[in-house]
């Protein structure tokens, strides 16, 4: 029995509290880096332009009621 220091038991178990608290990090920081690249590493998509507010705004500067029914 020991009275100042560790036994080696309590080292064995220091070193494995901060293996499982390493490998914690190490997963989290890989969930981080996939969220912010979207997880889109290795695939190539091209993303069409967003028109619907340039259509908005060409309706709305036409002056044309496109809502409207041909019938009245």
């Amino acid at each position: 029995m020991l009275f100042y220091g560790n036994t080696p038991r309590d080292i064995m178990r220091i070193m494995r509290n901060r293996k499982w608290k390493l490998i914690g990090i190490m997963v989290m920081a890989i969930l981080i880096v996939l969220a912010f690249t979207g997880c889109t590493i290795g695939s190539k998509k091209v993303n069409p332009p967003l028109m619907a507010l340039e259509k908005f705004w060409n309706t709305l500067g036409s002056g044309v009621d496109k809502t409207k029914s041909k019938d009245e």
